[in-house]
């Protein structure tokens, strides 16, 4: 029994929970080799100037402050670190975007965001301006998709949005 990934605590959506230590194999063995497709959801605090791109830095992690650093070019410690964002929806100064990680690096969406000058609704730690009332950050692990390590079938799990006010758009 266990969790084969993580969301980051302030955030909200899907998580795939493992009933037995075989299905928790197999399931880690999906997302380690990247086949398992991870959508986000976040609302951010500005328009990003292309509604659509992909963006690629490099991450480290710091454990002691619990944060990632990026770098725009490849530097010891860092890791590749890649992304695709859409446009979705505007609503005066609020922004919904959906993100595809192509990789999986701690806090990659918040910190690359971050690093181009887009804070997440209430992320405080990577540049928001205030917290959400509730310490929540607008960031929602809203669909996984992945092939059944057993049936072969494709299996496509998504997540309702928040009802938290802090969605409303």
């Amino acid at each position: 029994m266990g969790l084969p990934h993580r969301i980051d605590r302030p955030s909200s959506g899907i998580i795939i929970l493992c009933k037995t230590s075989k299905s928790l194999t197999r399931m880690t063995k999906l997302f380690r080799e990247k086949n398992v497709k991870k959508t986000y959801w976040i609302i951010a605090n500005k328009k990003i100037s292309n509604q659509q791109k992909t963006l690629i830095h490099f991450l480290k992690k710091n454990k002691r402050i619990n944060k990632s650093f990026v770098k725009e070019k490849e530097e010891k410690g860092y890791l590749k670190s890649e992304l695709s964002y859409k446009l979705i929806k505007e609503k005066k100064t609020n922004y919904l975007y959906e993100i595809n990680l192509l990789t999986g690096r701690h806090h990659q969406i918040r910190a690359q965001l971050s690093f181009i000058g887009v804070s997440i609704k209430g992320d405080v730690k990577y540049g928001s301006i205030e917290a959400n009332k509730d310490r929540s950050i607008c960031l929602h692990a809203r669909k996984i998709e992945f092939t059944h390590p057993i049936k072969t079938i494709k299996v496509c799990i998504t997540a309702p949005i928040p009802k938290s006010t802090h969605w409303i758009i």
